[in-house]
């Protein structure tokens, strides 16, 4: 009888250990943690997004950023809403985008290749690869965020983009600064060597 006691304490000791065991610290999340309590992507800016579009897996999913309501009105992204702090995407603006690869590959970045290179900026690990490729046109691009550039301007960071169409290809460095959030614009060669 006494043997048969220490036997299931000693089975309700153990399986009392394997549940302790299996449980986290408190200061240590499960993994999966973030993905069930925490809907939201900490943006390079500070901004909170909803989704990632793959960004953070290395793959902008274009059909996924396309179908994002709002469109580009005067060069920002617009939202389900007015208010900006409520928009569903990041976005690269300015003339200088397609200048920045140059030629017939450049002038083909559209709207979508776009969100995913601002997209990519925003919630993109420094040094992280983000491709994508652009189906109507059969441009492939890589791009990769980089370290804060703060010499430049507040909040900026460096990247570089391959874009490749066939055989060809054009790759360049360059800055990004957000202008607000969830907006970024290329830094021009000027301003960049009036800075540095």
């Amino acid at each position: 009888m006494l043997r048969t006691a220490k036997t299931v304490l000693l089975i309700i000791a153990a399986c009392w250990s394997a549940e302790a065991l299996a449980a986290p610290p408190d200061h240590a999340p499960a993994h999966g943690w973030r993905k069930k309590n925490d809907p939201y992507y900490v943006g390079y800016t500070g901004h909170r997004w909803d989704r990632d579009f793959g960004i953070r897996s290395g793959r902008c999913n274009r059909e996924e950023i396309g179908t994002v309501i709002g469109g580009v009105i005067g060069g920002v992204v617009g939202s389900e809403i007015a208010d900006r702090d409520d928009r569903a995407v990041a976005t690269i603006i300015g003339a200088a985008v397609g200048a920045l690869i140059g030629n017939r590959v450049g002038r083909q970045l559209d709207e979508g290749d776009k969100r995913c290179f601002g997209h990519a900026l925003e919630v993109g690990e420094a040094g992280q690869a983000v491709s994508w490729t652009n189906d109507s046109t059969k441009v492939r691009y890589e791009m990769t965020p980089g370290q804060a550039m703060d010499q430049i301007g507040d909040g900026c960071r460096g990247f570089g983009l391959r874009a490749t169409s066939g055989e060809r290809f054009s790759f360049r460095n360059g800055v990004a600064c957000p202008t607000d959030d969830g907006v970024w614009r290329i830094a021009s060669d000027e301003q960049i060597a009036n800075r540095l």
